[in-house]
C-alpha cells in the first residue's frame, strides 16, 4: 500500500479546497503542555466499546460460524489500539430474557415494526446454554459484560442465566477463543421499573431497589462464586438511565456491604442527549454542539468522584446520541461521527474509563450494521435492493479515537483549552510526553449551506518544551448531514465487505511554527 505525504499547503490545494483569500477563516491559538499535566486521565485502550442488545445478538456473533463483518469491524479498531474493544451484551432486553433447557441457541418475540421503530426489541427472549457459548466466534481478547434478569424479580431464572453464562465461559471452544468475560449485570435502567411495568408503579424508590437488586444479586454470586471486587469475574452495579437514582444515593444505602455489593468493581450510567421514542424532529446542528457535549456529561462527576472514592471504576455502560436507536438525519450522519469523538474524548478527561455505545440490528446510530438489511432503518420501508452488513459514519469517529488512544495501553489524555466555540482539541501522552492530538471541528456545514466553506486555523503554543513538526491525518467530510462518503486519512471503510480500507493513504507533514487549518465539520489527528 502506498503512503503518500503532503506538505500543508499542498493538502489545503488538493483536499481542502480553501481559497486562502476567500476563506472565513478564525485564528485561534491554543496552549499544548509537552510535558502531562497533573490532571491527565488515563486512556484505555477500551475506551470506545460497544453495547449490544441482547434479543439478536446471535445475528452479531455468528452462530454456526463468524460472522465476518462484526469479526472484521471488531478487528479493524483491535488493531489501533491492541485491545479489541470490550462488549456489554444486554439492555432493555436483558429484563425480558428467560434461560430454558430445552432451548438450544435463542427465541425472540418481537412486536411489529413501524416508522419510528423499523427494528424493535424482542418483548420475549428465551435463550438456552448454546447463546452465550457463541462469544467464540469474537476476536481473541475480547472482554465482555453478560447482563443478568433483574426485572422479572425471578431469583431461580437469573442464577440460571448466570450458570449458562459461567458454563458457556468453561467450555474449551470458549477458553481456546481467548474471549474473557469480566463482568456480570444484574439488571437493566432499574430506576425506569416503574414506568416500563417490571414493578409497582407507586412506590418503586431507591431506597426500595436496593434490597430488592440485593435479593437476586446475592444468589447470583454466590451461585457462581464471585466473592469480591478485585478477582477476574466482578458485577458490575447500577446501570442507570437517568439521574433518578445514582450512585451516591446506593453506596449511602449500604450496597457495597451486601454479599453481591462487595463484588461490584466498576459502577455504570448510561446516557443519551435526547430520545426518539415517539419520533420528533431532531436538529443536526444543534446536536453537533460543543457546550451540550460537556453538559451532558458533567452532570455525571458528583458520582463520578463518590465512584472512584470507594475504589471503584466509573464507565458509561450504555450511551449513544438518540435514545430509541437515533434519530434519522442525526444518529446516521458524518456529524455524529464528529460527535462520538469529542464526546468519547470530553468523556475521558472527567474520569469515564469506557464509554459503551449501543448497538442493534437495524437501529440508527449504529456504527456497525452486522447483518443484511430488508427495510429502512429511516421509516422501516422495504427495500427495494437489501442492504448488505455495512458500517455507518460514527465508526468513522471510532477510528479517529482509538488512533489517539495507541497501542500502549499507557497513554493519558487531556483536553486542550480551545477558545473557539465549535473547535475541540485533546492531548495524548506517552511516558509522561506529548506524542499525539486530536481537534475537531463541529461547526456544522451541511448541504443546504451557502457561501465560504468556514475554517479555523490552529497555532499551537508548547509550553515545557519546543515541539516543530508534526504529522496529521484527517477525517474528510463533504457535509455533516451525509450518511457516506467519508475518508479517513485518504481511505474509505466502506467500500468493501470486511471494512478493509480502500485509497491510498493521505499523510501532511506540518510545519508548526505555521499552524494549521481545520475546516468547519473536520477532524484531524496530529502526531508528534
Amino acid at each position: 500500500m502506498c503512503l503518500y505525504t503532503l506538505s500543508s499547503s499542498a493538502l489545503a490545494a488538493l483536499i481542502l479546497h480553501v481559497a486562502a483569500a476567500a476563506a472565513a477563516v478564525t485564528t485561534v491559538n491554543v496552549p499544548v503542555p509537552v510535558l502531562a499535566p497533573t490532571k491527565s486521565q488515563p486512556l484505555a485502550s477500551t475506551l470506545l466499546s460497544f453495547s449490544i442488545e441482547q434479543d439478536n445478538w446471535p445475528d452479531w456473533s455468528g452462530i454456526d460460524a463468524r460472522n465476518e463483518f462484526t469479526y472484521s469491524a471488531l478487528t479493524r479498531l483491535a488493531n489501533l489500539t491492541g485491545q479489541p474493544p470490550k462488549l456489554r451484551v444486554g439492555a432493555d432486553s436483558e429484563d425480558h430474557t428467560v434461560w430454558s433447557p430445552t432451548v438450544t441457541v435463542n427465541q425472540d418475540i418481537f412486536p411489529p415494526a413501524n416508522a419510528i421503530t423499523p427494528y424493535p426489541e424482542a418483548t420475549n427472549i428465551t435463550v438456552g446454554n448454546e447463546y452465550y457459548s457463541l462469544v467464540r466466534w469474537l476476536p481473541a481478547g475480547t472482554r465482555m459484560v453478560w447482563g443478568v434478569n433483574l426485572g422479572y424479580n425471578n431469583i431461580t431464572n437469573a442464577v440460571n442465566m448466570a450458570k449458562a453464562i459461567m458454563r458457556a465461559f468453561s467450555l474449551p471452544s470458549v477458553q481456546s477463543s481467548g474471549v474473557i468475560l469480566e463482568r456480570i449485570e444484574v439488571g437493566n435502567e432499574a430506576d425506569l421499573y416503574s414506568s416500563n411495568g417490571l414493578r409497582p408503579s407507586n412506590n418503586w424508590t431507591v431506597e426500595i431497589y436496593v434490597p430488592d437488586w440485593e435479593s437476586v444479586a446475592d444468589p447470583v454470586v454466590e451461585t457462581v462464586g464471585i466473592t469480591n471486587n478485585d478477582g477476574p469475574l466482578t458485577l458490575q452495579g447500577a446501570a442507570f438511565a437517568s439521574q433518578k437514582f445514582t450512585p451516591r444515593e446506593i453506596f449511602a444505602l449500604g450496597i457495597l456491604n451486601s454479599t453481591a455489593g462487595k463484588t461490584i468493581s466498576t459502577i455504570s450510567q448510561h446516557q443519551y442527549s435526547a430520545a426518539f421514542c415517539n419520533g420528533g424532529d431532531f436538529g443536526l446542528i444543534s446536536f453537533m454542539n460543543k457546550a451540550s457535549v460537556r453538559g451532558n456529561l458533567t452532570i455525571f462527576e458528583a458520582d463520578i468522584n463518590a465512584t472512584y472514592e470507594h475504589g471503584l471504576t466509573y464507565v458509561l455502560g450504555e450511551t449513544n446520541s438518540v435514545a430509541c436507536h437515533g434519530a434519522p438525519g442525526v444518529s446516521n450522519t458524518a456529524g455524529a461521527g464528529l460527535w462520538v469523538i469529542d464526546y468519547t474524548l470530553f468523556a475521558s478527561t472527567i474520569g469515564i474509563r469506557e464509554l459503551y455505545f449501543h448497538e442493534g440490528i437495524g437501529y440508527k446510530y449504529n456504527f456497525i450494521q452486522p447483518v443484511t438489511l430488508n427495510r429502512s432503518t429511516i421509516n422501516g420501508s422495504p427495500l427495494d435492493t437489501p442492504a448488505p452488513p455495512h458500517i455507518q459514519p460514527p465508526y468513522y469517529g471510532a477510528l479517529v479515537v482509538d488512533s489517539l488512544v495507541g497501542s500502549t495501553g499507557l497513554a493519558q489524555v487531556v483536553e486542550l483549552d480551545v477558545t473557539d466555540n465549535n473547535t475541540s482539541g485533546y492531548a495524548a501522552y506517552e511516558a509522561g510526553r506529548l506524542a499525539r492530538a486530536v481537534f475537531v471541528n463541529l461547526d456544522a456545514w451541511t448541504t443546504n449551506s451557502t457561501g465560504t466553506r468556514p475554517v479555523v486555523h490552529l497555532n499551537l503554543d508548547f509550553a515545557q518544551g519546543v515541539v516543530t513538526q508534526a504529522t496529521a491525518r484527517r477525517l474528510v467530510i463533504q457535509h455533516a448531514d451525509d450518511t457516506a462518503n467519508l475518508t479517513w486519512a485518504g481511505q474509505s471503510y466502506e467500500q468493501t465487505a470486511n471494512v478493509s480500507p480502500t485509497g491510498q493513504i493521505v499523510v501532511e507533514d506540518v510545519n508548526l511554527a505555521e499552524g494549521f487549518d481545520l475546516r468547519a465539520t473536520e477532524a484531524v489527528l496530529l502526531t508528534f
